[in-house]
């Protein structure tokens, strides 16, 4: 099965799951920012999509309440993302590795650290 694709907001819906575990619409929806918290139903719809595209599942019920746990990690879901992102620069990681550059977001000890992945990926094949 291909990983989900997941929004912004939905992502930002997993977050939450990652951090809190297993817990309600209503845990969900209180702990995102008080500033720009969407509506108790708004969440409601999403973390049923999320569901529906299986990246969370619910794991009890509490009286009318349900706990939904994420199904998928950060990896998977970040794996699919930045496959999503490098698809729109035709497969290719240069332009992205050279905004992070010149934006500074990339650091040299991240190079030093992607060197030596680099070099363990070589030692394995």
């Amino acid at each position: 099965m291909s990983e989900p694709r997941i929004s912004r907001f939905e992502l930002q819906l997993l977050e939450k799951l990652w951090e809190l575990g297993p817990c309600s619409v209503r845990e969900v929806q209180e702990s995102l920012p008080e500033k720009e918290r969407p509506a108790y139903t708004t969440v409601q719809t999403m973390i049923y999509r999320l569901e529906e595209k299986g990246a969370v599942r619910r794991v009890k019920k509490i009286g009318n309440a349900h706990l939904f746990q994420a199904i998928l990690t950060r990896k998977v879901v970040h794996r699919r993302l930045i496959g999503d992102l490098l698809s729109l620069f035709g497969g290719s990681a240069a332009p992205v590795v050279s905004h992070l550059v010149e934006t500074g977001k990339l650091t040299l000890a991240d190079v030093k650290e992607l060197e030596k992945r680099l070099a363990a990926m070589e030692k394995k094949s």
